[in-house]
């Protein structure tokens, strides 16, 4: 995460990682997470990522392997949280007998990264409203935090300031915003003239610095599924490291060598569409047919920069418990959460994500997908 911190704040301003040779530059300029409107706009607090999700899978060799950041708004903290609530009201010495360590924490680890990358002012974390499918978590994070939950028209911006309106129409400076917005619906002035559910000018307030964003518009060019394939050449570059935690095998149809390869391989690679989240975009060339084979070779060929190819990781089922009630086993990974203030800090929990469909890799939610809440033991 300090790495990918450090490639963000050199991307926006020096691109001294460019000049070097580190990342192609056609490859930066080109992702869609690439924000020229934030260029030369250092956050507040010189953080950008806050809040970061790292997706990671354990093969059944015992390897851990890092799918994927997600650094733009990570979802997912509350679910752990709320599930071990409930477990401790229905069992409560189960957690004392097995030396879990208590994951009530992570509201504080969050309010702490949001104060200290504050302006001075009231925090408020920013929903786009009560129909969207994470509202649960906005007003549950809010509430846990002590931040006021903001509905896009509660925000106004004047003179660079933004302010809080509240019931009675006073407004209250707001230092921090902790928004559950995508940077495109952001601020209408800004970036999509057509959103109803920014905050207009909030942008020019950030670029004044007067207020901090969590996490830092533009983000998107760290989490590129393009750029992951950089990473661990940027904790050698930024920190003098080697990485610890391993990429899941990628290549890059990009460079010709890649090309080749996955030309050749194709039927047992994964392929993944980096302008998709969610797990959307995700293709396995064994489920395939050979017209689909056939298309997706075509679409490599006409935009090589569009795709990463991946080796197949032969990661870990987990026991289950199917819709019916029965024992069964699914393919899971964990999304462990790293929070960036004075210091970066791994949550002792996490979200255990897994598949309800048997035999599936893909575990996301929105793909119907399941989660558990993950134990971190203090012995």
């Amino acid at each position: 995460m300090r790495a990918l911190n450090a490639f963000l704040r050199d991307v926006y301003s020096e691109k001294q990682v460019i000049r070097d040779g580190v990342i192609p530059e056609d490859f930066v300029y080109s992702s869609s997470g690439y924000l020229p409107q934030v260029n030369e706009v250092t956050p507040p607090s010189g953080i950008y990522a806050h809040i970061a999700g790292e997706d990671l899978v354990q093969a059944k060799d015992g390897t851990w392997y890092v799918l994927e950041d997600n650094l733009r708004i990570p979802s997912g903290a509350s679910y752990p949280l709320i599930a071990r609530n409930i477990t401790r009201r229905v069992a409560p010495d189960v957690y004392a007998a097995n030396d879990v360590v208590d994951n009530r924490d992570y509201p504080d680890l969050l309010a702490r990264a949001m104060r200290y990358s504050s302006c001075g002012g009231i925090p408020v974390v920013l929903t786009p409203g009560r129909y969207n499918a994470a509202f649960f978590e906005h007003s549950y994070l809010a509430e846990q935090t002590g931040a006021t939950l903001a509905y896009p028209n509660d925000l106004v911006v004047d003179n660079n300031q933004l302010y809080f309106c509240d019931y009675s129409g006073a407004k209250h400076k707001v230092g921090v915003v902790y928004r559950r917005i995508s940077d495109e619906y952001l601020d209408p002035f800004c970036f999509n003239p057509d959103s109803v559910i920014g905050v207009p000018n909030l942008m020019a307030a950030y670029r004044a610095g007067n207020v901090a964003i969590v996490n830092a518009p533009g983000n998107g060019v760290a989490d590129d599924k393009g750029i992951y394939y950089f990473v661990p050449s940027m904790i050698h570059y930024y920190l003098g490291e080697q990485p610890i935690l391993k990429n899941a095998p990628t290549y890059l149809p990009f460079f010709d060598d890649d090309y080749a390869y996955v030309m050749e391989r194709l039927e047992s690679l994964v392929l993944k569409d980096v302008a998709e989240a969610g797990g959307y975009g995700v293709v396995f060339g064994r489920d395939l047919a050979p017209d689909e084979l056939e298309r997706l070779r075509r679409s490599i060929q006409a935009d090589r920069r569009r795709f990463i190819a991946q080796e197949v990781v032969d990661f870990k089922d987990l026991p289950s418990v199917d819709a019916g009630g029965r024992p069964c086993r699914r393919m899971a990974d964990l999304r462990a959460f790293v929070l960036t203030g004075k210091s970066c800090r791994v949550w002792a929990s996490g979200l255990t994500r897994y598949s309800n469909t048997p035999g599936s890799m893909v575990v996301n939610s929105s793909q119907g997908g399941g989660f558990k809440d993950t134990w971190v033991l203090s012995r």
